[in-house]
């Protein structure tokens, strides 16, 4: 299997109806705004998604949820599930650890990973030798930018309380006293940008293959995804903008080609994503595939 032939940029618009799309848990879990009341979602946070998309459509994922283990895998950590997949090969040897790492993970050879365990502590049997703690790094190819909202969404935002309804412990006394705050936006819609570095693909392995599922995935972003901060359909993919250019380096800049998608409200007040004015202007000699999302 080859590597990435060409450079890829791509950009995701999303829209969000009455949902936290990204809690910040320096601020009780309210939804991510900028200083100037932009909506923000990590990058982290899209990568996660990204991952549980690609564990979903069968491929072996690296770094796991807890409570979103592939079907087969009890590692309960990452240590356990490098040393258990990865059986015979040498963390003393970085470049043969990277390789293997790669070959059996697309989520590291596609966003890098570093393997940064401890020594192990702890009585060793006779004959084992002390366990020396590891850095082994390895960069990818993909890189994911923040999503931000296109209008402000500070004014947008609601809270509310919730409740205790039942006793938690039978000496517990059951009580309608106040429990928690739930946020959501009311409305917003955001936009992320990512590219896809082939230089980088040759050294981790990523592919073209690799590329067409992160692209499915990107589309079905939100597929399993339901919890109480985002009910099903309260977040949905709208939009993704695919620019695959004709080069191996790529013939513009990820910042030229990003520029070319402006999104901007219609309206004093945008409620769906109709209030919207989506603009995409060209390049020449570099095509960009439109998807609807799910």
């Amino acid at each position: 299997m080859t590597t990435l032939s060409k450079k890829i940029d791509f950009a995701v618009i999303v829209t969000v109806q009455h949902a936290n799309p990204n809690g910040d848990p320096l601020n009780g879990n309210r939804p991510r705004v900028t200083y100037e009341g932009f909506g923000e979602i990590s990058d982290v946070a899209i990568k996660r998604k990204i991952r549980n998309r690609l564990q979903d459509m069968g491929h072996k994922i690296f770094v796991q949820s807890d409570d979103n283990h592939a079907e087969g895998d009890e590692y309960g950590s990452l240590r356990e599930r490098a040393e258990g997949m990865l059986k015979g090969v040498d963390m003393g040897d970085k470049k043969k650890f990277q390789e293997a790492a790669c070959k059996t993970w697309l989520d590291v050879r596609a966003f890098g990973q570093v393997f940064a365990f401890k020594a192990k502590k702890g009585k060793k049997s006779e004959g084992e030798e002390d366990s020396e703690g590891v850095s082994i790094p390895v960069r990818g190819p993909v890189s994911v930018h923040p999503a931000f909202s296109v209008a402000p969404v500070l004014d947008r935002t609601s809270s509310i309380q919730i409740t205790k309804s039942v006793s938690s412990d039978p000496s517990e006394k059951r009580g309608s006293d106040t429990m928690g705050m739930k946020h959501r936006i009311d409305h917003g819609v955001y936009v992320f940008y990512g590219s896809m570095n082939p230089q980088l693909a040759s050294k981790t392995g990523f592919s073209d293959e690799d590329a067409q599922a992160i692209k499915e995935a990107l589309r079905t972003l939100f597929r399993n995804d339901a919890s109480s901060a985002r009910p099903d359909g309260s977040m949905e993919v709208y939009k993704v903008y695919w620019w695959e250019h004709n080069s191996y380096n790529g013939q513009y800049s990820s910042a030229k080609v990003h520029r070319l998608l402006d999104v901007k409200p219609a309206k004093d007040e945008p409620k769906t994503i109709d209030d919207y004015s989506i603009t995409l202007k060209t390049l020449p000699d570099l095509k960009c595939e439109e998807l609807d999302g799910e």
